[in-house]
């Protein structure tokens, strides 16, 4: 999973020791409910690049970055202490009444070994990790999407994770935060195509904590469409279980870059070329099981070093022109 740089810290922990609003519990998301408001970084890649532009008098440019840095992306904490940050973006988020959403990604041997390398060294400091970042939410709360990956390459055969340990600390997670008021956890799945056979998920999923969730995420830095990806989500979560033909878990979607669908080639998940924009955030789906679009990889970052593309996670402006101008009309 491609690892993004998170640029915000600095400029918001000045903003951490500013007075904050709390926020009032978070209504369950769906097809009737209040739509939840998600925030916007202003310090993303995007925003400095579109400033940059202006500055440049790239006019065309700038108003193409700024369908990326105008729109909430999820804010990615992998550091070992993410508390200051979390405290940091939420109080950003609450001042402003609206949501943030969280990406908790540093399980031990993260991305199995591949561009988004590292995590946590052992068990002991994923759970001080985890601790860390329940602490910062406070009572603001949060949508968290719980470490991309970490499920679905432990079942896809991930080599040298321990996959007992793995599952444990992802229920630790689980539970963990979901102590915190308001705040609403995501354990990420993978997406349709990487375990087509829901069922082989169902077990690890639980032994994960999912059921003591909101639900499922899908498709995170992936680019799947909507519609592949919703049926998938509607597969796993009625194999989770449910009653009265009303799923007990829910999902979310990452519709960050899959407005064009994916890419039918050799590694099509890395910097695919003609990708575009998806679907806006919102909790308003239209379907009671899916609760929100997300963007929870953000546009323009890469997903490695392929294709040309920079390091995992960096900014990449002449992807990010693409994503834009291919989303427009």
């Amino acid at each position: 999973m491609p690892l993004p740089y998170v640029p915000f810290l600095r400029p918001l922990l000045g903003a951490a020791l500013a007075a904050f609003l709390t926020l009032g519990a978070a209504p369950a998301p769906g097809a009737s409910a209040p739509a939840t408001v998600f925030w916007v970084d202003p310090h993303t890649a995007a925003a400095r690049q579109a400033a940059a532009y202006r500055k440049q008098h790239r006019w065309a440019d700038a108003r193409l970055i700024d369908r990326i840095a105008t729109r909430p992306q999820a804010a990615w904490l992998n550091n070992p202490n993410p508390g200051p940050a979390v405290r940091a973006v939420t109080t950003a988020a609450a001042r402003a009444r609206r949501t943030v959403v969280l990406v908790a990604y540093h399980i031990p041997h993260r991305d199995c070994g591949a561009y988004s390398s590292g995590g946590a060294r052992d068990a002991a400091a994923y759970r001080a990790y985890v601790n860390s970042f329940a602490a910062g939410l406070g009572s603001r709360g949060a949508y968290v999407i719980l470490e991309p990956d970490a499920v679905a390459s432990t079942v896809a055969g991930c080599a040298g994770a321990n996959t007992r340990e793995r599952y444990a600390l992802l229920s630790y997670a689980v539970h963990r935060l979901k102590r915190q008021p308001h705040t609403r956890v995501y354990l990420d799945a993978g997406n349709a195509t990487w375990i087509p056979d829901v069922r082989r998920l169902v077990g690890p999923l639980r032994s994960s904590g999912v059921d003591a969730a909101d639900g499922v995420a899908l498709n995170v830095s992936n680019y799947r469409t909507n519609k592949e990806t919703s049926a998938y989500g509607h597969r796993l979560v009625s194999a989770l279980g449910g009653s009265g033909g009303a799923p007990r878990l829910h999902f979310v979607i990452d519709t960050s870059r899959n407005g064009n669908g994916p890419w039918h080639g050799p590694d099509a998940w890395c910097n695919p070329p003609g990708r575009a924009l998806g679907t806006p955030p919102t909790t308003r789906t239209g379907d009671p099981a899916l609760d929100a679009y997300l963007w929870v990889k953000r546009p323009g970052e890469s997903d490695g070093t392929c294709r040309g593309g920079p390091s995992a996670g960096r900014w990449w402006a002449g992807r990010a022109l693409e994503l834009a101008r291919n989303a427009e009309g």
